[in-house]
C-alpha cells in the first residue's frame, strides 16, 4: 500500500487527495485518521481531545472542504480560535488544503478594517475563521447571518476557557442554526468544557488521541537573541562548528528561503530550497537529494514542508520564529525521531521574546538561551576535524608518484615548514576568522532594549473585572491591532493593570482608548511610575 491510499482510506474526494498530493503530506497524523471519517459521515457532533501540534486543522480543514457546497454564497461553516494569529494560520492552511475548490474561505478578527471585512462578507463567503470578540460584533451589526450554518468548530476550547472566551462562546452558539453539526477539539477536558458540551452537543462521538510527549526528550531546544541582519552570520557559524550537520531551516516566505538558500550556496553549502512556487518534480528531487545526504542544508517554509519523513536530522533551526505553537511543535518534531538526539534553535530579535515565551508555554516545553558559537571555538572545530580526516588518511595506499614527489621535496626543506606550507595552501579560506562577520553579545543588547524605548502604561481593569493576563493581552490586541509580542511585563491587580509596551504601540493604544472611552478618563493611560 502506498502512503497516499492512507488517505485514500479515509473517504476523502478525488479532488481533495489531489491537493494533499500537492501539500506534500504523506500519511494521516492519529487525529486525521480519526476525525475525518466520523466528520463526512456528517451525522453526529465531536468531541475530540487533541495536543496541539498533532495536525487538527488539516483533521477538520480537508473533510470540510468536501462538505462545503461551493454553489452557495453564504456562510456554511463557522471556525472559531481564541487569538488573531490562529485565525489567520487556521485560514491560510485551509485556503492551503481546498486546491481546484471554488471555495471563499476570509479569517476575521479585531483590530483588522471591519470595512474590508463588510466588503468580502457581502461578495459572499463559504467558510469564515474568526475570533469571539469580532464574531459578535458583526452578529450585533447583522453583517453576518449564522442562522443557516452547517458546521461550527471551535477550536482551542480550553485556551477559549483561560481567556474568557466562554461567555462569548455561548452567545454565539445562540446565533446559529440548531441542526448544524459541531466539533470541539481541545487539549485537556475541565469541567466548563464538560458542561458546554453537555448543553450544545447532546449526540456527540468522543475522540482522544493518546496524550504523547509534544517536544522529544531527545531533542535539545534553545534560542539565540539575534538581530534580523546577524541571523545568517549565525546559522554559518551553527553549521560549521557542527561535525555532520544535517538539517532543516525554516523561513516565514518563499522569498526568504530563496534569499538563504543563495547565500549558502554562494558560501559553499551543500543546500537547496522547497516553497510553494517550486513545481512537485522539483520538489521531488530536491528532497530525494537530502534524504540521500547529497545536500545536507535544506530550507524551507512550514506549508512546503509538511510530509517531509526523515529520521536522523541533527538540527532544525528556526531562521523565522513560527507564529504559533503548534507551527514550533511540527518543525522541531523533526528532530530526535527514531531515537537520535537532536538540537532546535530558534532565532528571535529582541522584540520576539514575548511571542516565544508564548509558544513556549502554550507547548509546555523548555527553550533555553544559548549564546552563538564564537569564531575561535569554530576555528578550533575545524582544524581538529582536519587532523582527524588526515589521521585517517595514513592508512590508505600511496600511490609511488606520490611517495617519490614528497621524498624529493623533503630533501631540500624541512618537515615542518612545508606542511605548515601544505595546510595553508589547502585550508587557509576555511579556517581564516575574517570570514565570519561580527555579531554583537546578546547579553548586552538585551541589557540595552530592556531599558530604552519602553512604555508603562496604567489600564483601568483588574481581578475584580475577571481580568486574567491572557485576556487582557487579547482584549489590547483585538482592539489595537498591535503584535501581541510587543506586549511585556503583564502585571494585573484587583482594580487595576499595568503592561509595558514599546513608544510606538502606547501611541497606538493611547489613541484609541482615548477615542473610543466615554468615560471621564480614558481606560488606559501613562504611568506615572512602575508599581
Amino acid at each position: 500500500m502506498t502512503e497516499i491510499n492512507k488517505f485514500e482510506l479515509l473517504g476523502l474526494s478525488p479532488k481533495a487527495l489531489k491537493a494533499i498530493k500537492q501539500k506534500g503530506f504523506e500519511e494521516p497524523s492519529a487525529i486525521q485518521e480519526l476525525t475525518i471519517p466520523v466528520m463526512l459521515r456528517n451525522d453526529t457532533n465531536i468531541i475530540a481531545q487533541a495536543q496541539t501540534g498533532t495536525g487538527k486543522t488539516a483533521a477538520f480543514g480537508l473533510p470540510l472542504i468536501d462538505l462545503i457546497d461551493e454553489r452557495k454564497t453564504e456562510v456554511q461553516a463557522l471556525i472559531l480560535t481564541p487569538t488573531r494569529e490562529l485565525a489567520i494560520q487556521v485560514a491560510e492552511e485551509i485556503n492551503s488544503l481546498k486546491g481546484t475548490a471554488d471555495l471563499r474561505i476570509i479569517p476575521i478578527y479585531g483590530g483588522q478594517s471591519i470595512d474590508e471585512q463588510l466588503r468580502r462578507l457581502k461578495r459572499g463567503v463559504h467558510i469564515v475563521v474568526g475570533t469571539p470578540g469580532r464574531i459578535i460584533d458583526h452578529i450585533g451589526r447583522r453583517t453576518l447571518n449564522l442562522a443557516d450554518i452547517d458546521h461550527l468548530i471551535v477550536d482551542e476550547a480550553d485556551e477559549m476557557l483561560n481567556m474568557g472566551f466562554i461567555e462569548d462562546l455561548e452567545e454565539i452558539m445562540k446565533h446559529t442554526n440548531a441542526n448544524k453539526r459541531t466539533l470541539l477539539f481541545s487539549a485537556t477536558m475541565p469541567m466548563r468544557i464538560r458542561d458546554l458540551a453537555k448543553k450544545y452537543m447532546a449526540d456527540h462521538e468522543f475522540i482522544s488521541v493518546k496524550h504523547q510527549q509534544l517536544t522529544t526528550s531527545l531533542t535539545e531546544q534553545i534560542y539565540y537573541e539575534v538581530r534580523g541582519s546577524e541571523k545568517f552570520e549565525a546559522l554559518t557559524r551553527i553549521i560549521d562548528i557542527e561535525e555532520d550537520f544535517y538539517g532543516l531551516v525554516f523561513c516565514r516566505t518563499k522569498n526568504d528561503v530563496d534569499d538563504v538558500t543563495a547565500r549558502l550556496i554562494d558560501r559553499g553549502y551543500d543546500a537547496d530550497a522547497i516553497h510553494g512556487d517550486i513545481s512537485q518534480s522539483q520538489r521531488e528531487k530536491t528532497l530525494s537529494k537530502f534524504k540521500s545526504k547529497k545536500i545536507n542544508v535544506l530550507v524551507a517554509t512550514d506549508v512546503a514542508a509538511r510530509g517531509i519523513d526523515v529520521n536522523n536530522l541533527t538540527h532544525v533551526i528556526n531562521y523565522s520564529l513560527p507564529q504559533d505553537p503548534e507551527a514550533y511543535v511540527h518543525r522541531i518534531g523533526r528532530t530526535g525521531r527514531a531515537g537520535n538526539q537532536g538540537t532546535a534553535i530558534t532565532f528571535i530579535t529582541p522584540s520576539e521574546y514575548s511571542q516565544l515565551m508564548f509558544i513556549q508555554r502554550i507547548a509546555k516545553t523548555d527553550i533555553k538561551k544559548s549564546s552563538v558559537p564564537n569564531v575561535r571555538d569554530i576555528i578550533k572545530n575545524k582544524k581538529k576535524k582536519i587532523s582527524e580526516e588526515l589521521e585517517n588518511l595514513k592508512t590508505k595506499t600511496i600511490d609511488n608518484l606520490y611517495q617519490d614527489w614528497a621524498e624529493k621535496l623533503l630533501e631540500d626543506n624541512n618537515p615542518t615548514e612545508m606542511l605548515a606550507q601544505l595546510l595553508y595552501h589547502s585550508f587557509n579560506k576555511d579556517l581564516d576568522p575574517a570570514i565570519y562577520s561580527n555579531i554583537q553579545a546578546s547579553s548586552d543588547r538585551g541589557a540595552r532594549i530592556s531599558m530604552e524605548g519602553k512604555t508603562r502604561l496604567f489600564v483601568a481593569m483588574g481581578k475584580k473585572d475577571r481580568t486574567t493576563k491572557d485576556k487582557l493581552i487579547n482584549f489590547i490586541v483585538e482592539n489595537t491591532r498591535i503584535n501581541p509580542a510587543t506586549i511585556d511585563q503583564v502585571d494585573v491587580y484587583e482594580n487595576f493593570s499595568f503592561i509595558t509596551v514599546g513608544f510606538d504601540e502606547a501611541e497606538t493604544i493611547l489613541r484609541f482608548f482615548k477615542k473610543t472611552s466615554g468615560r471621564n478618563k480614558p481606560l488606559v493611560v501613562k504611568a506615572k511610575e512602575k508599581p
